[in-house]
């Protein structure tokens, strides 16, 4: 973007940043033939570029860890990983949702109280009364996790 001010003149605001003619240029340059692929070399030259211009001893790579989830058996109605109670983070996830699904025409799990002016509000309230059958994963670092269902929270 070009921001013209009055003490410029005019000859000197027709000139684009290089950023912006360097982007151009590349996706230009990416053809694909009549079946829509791009070629192999295409490809290359893409990930390459993508590559850091760092050099090699400053750039920081961490092993890749590869786990198995495994699932803690549940003891009773305990909730063993987290809070017993739904997070902060949970419920606005578990409310967006719902309110969602309520505005594109989903039936209420509960009786629509008169104060509820929102599908937001309604969904805030069927968290409240426990009526969604729904469960919460929580996954520790190592793999672990537990399915907890909404039920089990306070």
């Amino acid at each position: 973007m070009v921001v013209k001010h009055p003490s410029q003149k005019k000859n000197s605001a027709s000139k684009k940043p290089a950023t912006a003619k360097a982007k151009t240029t590349r996706k230009a340059s990416i053809k694909k033939n009549k079946k829509g692929a791009v070629s192999k070399k295409q490809v290359q030259e893409i990930i390459a570029s993508k590559q850091s211009s760092r050099p090699a001893d400053e750039v920081v790579t961490y092993p890749e860890f590869e786990f198995e989830l495994k699932e803690i058996e549940a003891q009773g109605n305990r909730v063993l990983i987290g809070p017993p109670w739904l997070t902060r983070f949970e419920k606005a996830r578990i409310t967006g949702s719902r309110s969602l699904q309520l505005s594109l025409g989903a039936p209420p799990l509960i009786k629509v109280p008169e104060d509820a002016r929102s599908s937001i509000m309604l969904a805030v309230e069927e968290i409240e009364q426990k009526a969604l059958p729904i469960s919460i994963r929580r996954i520790l670092p190592n793999g672990t996790y537990q399915d907890i269902p909404i039920d089990w929270m306070k």
